[in-house]
C-alpha cells in the first residue's frame, strides 16, 4: 500500500499543475503564455541545468555515464520511428523522426524524477535533459530543415548553462551557496510554469490523424520504456539512476518538436508532429503511472 501513496505523491503535484494550465488555456483560448516561453527558455531551463548539475551530488563520471545510455536509448527510439514511419507510408521520415527521438525529459521527466528520487534523481534526469536540449538544437533543426544553423545552438542558453555546469563538476568545484539558492528558487518557479504552459498547449494544438497518431505514440509511449528496460538490463543498472532512465524512456514527446517544426518544415508535416505531440501526451497520463510504479518497485 505505500508504494501506492508514493505513487501519488509523485504524479499529482505533476499532473495536478497540467491541468490548471489547461483550465486556464480553456477558460481563456486567447491566453497569451509567451512570458512562460521567454521565461523558461532564456531563465528558468538555464537556471535548472545549473542547479541539477551542480547541487544535487552527480559527479562527473555520473553526468557522462547516464549521457552515453540515455543517447543509446534515443537510437533505438529512432530505428523504432523509422520503422513506424515506413510502417505507415510515411512520406517524410526525416523530418516527422523527432517525435520519436526527443521525449519531454524537461517539461515532465525532471519533475516526476525529482518527486520520485529527490535530488539525485533530478541530478540524472537533468544529465538527461542537457542530451536532449542539445539534441532539439542541433539534430532536431537539422531534421527539420535539412542543414544545420549553428546561430541557433550558439543563441541559446541553456546550451551555455550546459558547458557552465559540467565544467564546475569536471573540476569538482563548489558552488557559492547564494548561486545555489538562486538557482533552486528559479528551477521550482520554471517547473511550474512549463508545466502548465504543457496543459495550455493542449487546449491549442490539435489532432489531423487520429489513427496514425495512435500508432506513433505506442511507438514513444510504450516502446519507449521498454527500450529504458533492454539499456537497464544491458548495462547492469539500479538503483534511482535506472529509475530515472525508464521514467524518462517514457515521456511523451516534446512540444518543442513542434515549434522547431513549425518554423522550418512544411505544413502537413507539422500538422502530424502536432498530432503525435497531443496524443502521446494524453496517452501518458496512463502509461506513465504504470512505468512510475514500476520503477518505484524495482529501482529505488
Amino acid at each position: 500500500m505505500e508504494i501506492y501513496f508514493k505513487l501519488i505523491e509523485v504524479l499529482f503535484p505533476v499532473f495536478f499543475v497540467v491541468g490548471i494550465g489547461y483550465y486556464l488555456g480553456k477558460k481563456k483560448p486567447d491566453f497569451d503564455n509567451s512570458f512562460i516561453t521567454t521565461f523558461a527558455s532564456n531563465v528558468g531551463t538555464p537556471a535548472m541545468v545549473i542547479y541539477s548539475i551542480t547541487s544535487t551530488g552527480i559527479t562527473f563520471e555520473q553526468y557522462t555515464s547516464y549521457f552515453i545510455y540515455y543517447l543509446i536509448a534515443i537510437a533505438g527510439f529512432g530505428l523504432t520511428g523509422i520503422i513506424i514511419l515506413y510502417l505507415l507510408k510515411t512520406k517524410d521520415i526525416i523530418r516527422e523522426i523527432p517525435v520519436f527521438l526527443l521525449p519531454n525529459n524537461g517539461n515532465m521527466g525532471i519533475p516526476i524524477c525529482l518527486f520520485a528520487y529527490g535530488s539525485q534523481g533530478l541530478g540524472i534526469a537533468a544529465s538527461i535533459s542537457s542530451l536532449i536540449i542539445l539534441l532539439h538544437f542541433t539534430l532536431g533543426v537539422f531534421l527539420a530543415d535539412r542543414k544545420f544553423d549553428f546561430n541557433i545552438l550558439i543563441k541559446n542558453p541553456p546550451f551555455y548553462a550546459i558547458i557552465f555546469s559540467v565544467t564546475f563538476i569536471y573540476f569538482d568545484l563548489e558552488m557559492p551557496k547564494a548561486i545555489i539558492n538562486l538557482t533552486e528558487l528559479l528551477t521550482y518557479t520554471a517547473i511550474v510554469l512549463i508545466l502548465m504552459s504543457l496543459g495550455i498547449a493542449l487546449t491549442k494544438l490539435k489532432v489531423f490523424s487520429f489513427t496514425n497518431s495512435i500508432i506513433a505514440s505506442i511507438g514513444r509511449v510504450i516502446i519507449g520504456p521498454v527500450i529504458g528496460f533492454l539499456i537497464i538490463i544491458f548495462f547492469d543498472l539500479s538503483g534511482f539512476g535506472a529509475g530515472v532512465i525508464l521514467i524518462q524512456s517514457a515521456m511523451p514527446s516534446a512540444i518543442l518538436n513542434y515549434l522547431i517544426g513549425s518554423m522550418y518544415s512544411p505544413k502537413e508535416i507539422v500538422d502530424n508532429i502536432a498530432s503525435t505531440i497531443v496524443v502521446s501526451t494524453l496517452m501518458s497520463f496512463i502509461t506513465v503511472p504504470i512505468v512510475v510504479f514500476f520503477a518505484l518497485k524495482y529501482f529505488y
